[in-house]
């Protein structure tokens, strides 16, 4: 097998990680996820201002504490890191082992970045253009012996498939063993999320103080086992695992550049302390197509949070609202009102509600305005008026979306030294949506007890745009078709009711003893444009945990 950690889970994770993975036991290779939606977005705005940019800094400061220790120890490094300037970054670390006196042979893979052509493929307004590349430009760096393989836009699981696909002499058609290792990826990319970070459950959660970062050692014939350094916090669970399998998924088959994964296929058991042994994952061929990542500026944003302490508090937002609009116009402002007060409280905190103002505007002089007004109301507005923070200078906003082109028009090319090697695309099916039928439950379970769900269910949610990603799964596996029956489509609008209104998908997964909701527009336009108190749906499952349901008494 080959032994595969994560150091990063996303662009600002742990600093220390990479040094805590290289000297806190085996490895053959450590990972990192430095990109999201988000991060592409970020990384833009910065390439606009320097175009010798648009890669992860950080990631040259961990290399500096730690690629001697890498290089002493025999470990691979795999990064996508690389962002929009992969070929940048792998002569950045060039030049950083060369200062510190390494002999280190760095490969990048591009071919991801399409904005040159975004006009030609309809990408349109695109400030950044990226495909989301496979697993084999990174084998095909390290089978040519790299020791540093940095990436522009792969997928996330890809960073394990690569060299575990190198490492065992995969061929493109082995579709249960890439699927196992794509499996195997999903569940370390996020870093500490495996080892107990955002459990559900985490009060049962041993040294959560510094969760361990994950380890997955893969077999050649798929499998693995999910793990962690000894003597690091956190835990490693079927649960800390099925979390993180259920989070950003949408149906039963996980789509990749590489193979089609089929979710609904995987069986986790427990291997032993802080040990989850994957097995039984089924692939198939990859989709014709290749999801590009498109983020484009859309205007500017501007908000402000006002303090309503006290009496009054609907008459008070509703001055402040009316100050407001009157002030820069009603288009493109929105409201919430968090009724976080209480009557007779014995602290200002607690007797205080907060009236949130966010203004969208294709306009800078008017999101300018936006702060100008809201501080000119201070002495002319509601008894007790004030703000959590100044308001500052309005930013510009970023959308993403999803595209997809034919794979023809990408080209993936893994670069060692003055060697540039195309990656040829494998073989590809036509992909048709599956979707799991699960009978509604005929069992009468019992007298029942009305309690928080989450007494009984855990869940992990996120965004992967503007739709919001929801899963929930039981901790008893005979309470699994109670959870069916009870928590429908609609029955989640009811507890739910910012959802109403909107596409509910709901995908159950019998295997794991979940279900996963994808609900679509939720997050509006994604993280970056988004007003919602939540922008990317984080909590989103801790409150559908909050609310009150009759519960069997036999799963209590």
């Amino acid at each position: 097998m080959i032994r595969i950690g994560n150091a990063s889970g996303f662009y600002g994770d742990r600093l220390s990680a990479v040094h805590e993975m290289l000297t806190g036991g085996d490895l053959d290779v450590l990972t990192g996820d430095y990109l999201a939606e988000l991060t592409m977005l970020i990384l833009g705005r910065q390439r606009l201002k320097d175009p010798a940019g648009g890669y992860a800094r950080t990631f040259l400061k961990q290399l500096e504490q730690s690629l001697g220790t890498a290089v002493e120890r025999g470990v691979k490094i795999v990064a996508n890191a690389g962002g929009l300037n992969p070929a940048g970054l792998a002569q950045a670390i060039r030049e950083l082992a060369a200062t510190l006196g390494l002999d280190v042979t760095v490969a990048h893979v591009e071919g991801d970045d399409l904005l040159p052509r975004a006009a030609e493929l309809g990408l349109d307004g695109a400030l950044t253009a990226n495909a989301y590349l496979g697993a084999w430009g990174i084998a095909e760096c390290l089978g040519a012996g790299a020791d540093v393989v940095v990436t522009g836009r792969v997928t996330d699981a890809s960073l394990v498939v690569g060299p575990a696909a190198a490492h065992h002499g995969w061929a493109a058609t082995d579709y249960d063993q890439l699927a196992g290792a794509t499996v195997a990826g999903h569940v370390i990319e996020c870093g500490a999320q495996a080892t107990g970070g955002n459990f559900a459950f985490f009060t049962e959660v041993a040294d959560l103080g510094r969760a361990g970062f994950p380890i997955a050692e893969i077999a050649a014939d798929g499998s693995s086992v999910i793990t962690k350094h000894a003597g690091t916090g956190g835990a490693v669970t079927v649960e800390t695992v099925t979390a993180q399998l259920l989070y950003e998924i949408q149906g039963p088959d996980y789509l990749g550049p590489d193979v089609t994964t089929l979710f609904d296929s995987i069986t986790l058991a427990q291997d032993g302390a802080d040990r989850v042994r994957i097995s039984g994952v089924r692939g198939g061929p990859p989709p014709e197509t290749v999801k590009v990542c498109v983020n484009t500026l859309d205007g500017f944003r501007n908000s402000a949070t006002f303090v309503l302490c006290g009496l009054d508090v609907d008459a008070k937002a509703e001055l402040a609202r009316a100050q407001l609009e009157q002030a820069v116009g009603a288009e493109g402002l929105h409201w919430t009102l968090a009724r976080t007060d209480h009557a007779d409280a014995d602290t200002e905190e607690t007797a205080s509600a907060f009236l949130h103002a966010t203004i969208r505007t294709p306009d800078p002089k008017r999101a300018k305005a936006f702060s100008r007004a809201t501080v000119e109301l201070a002495l002319a507005s509601y008894p007790g008026f004030t703000l959590t923070a100044p308001p500052a200078d309005g930013t510009p906003v970023g959308v993403y979306r999803a595209e997809y082109v034919d794979r023809t028009q990408v080209e993936a090319v893994a670069v060692i030294g003055d060697e540039r090697k195309s990656i040829p695309w494998g073989d590809a099916a036509h992909y048709e949506p599956r979707s799991i039928d699960y009978p509604a439950s005929m069992t009468d379970y019992g007298p029942t007890r009305a309690v928080p769900l989450g007494r009984v269910v855990g869940a992990r949610s996120g965004d992967k745009g503007g739709d919001a990603n929801l899963g929930l799964w039981v901790r008893k596996p005979e309470a699994f078709a109670w959870l069916m029956g009870e928590l429908t489509v609609e029955r989640l609008r009811e507890l739910l009711p910012e959802t109403a209104g909107l596409a509910v998908e709901r995908h159950p997964f019998p295997n794991l003893n979940a279900v996963n909701f994808v609900v679509h527009g939720l997050l509006g336009q994604g993280v970056a444009a988004s007003t919602r108190f939540d922008p990317q749906a984080k909590a989103l499952g801790e409150w559908l945990r909050s609310r009150v349901v009759d519960v069997p008494e036999a799963f209590l």
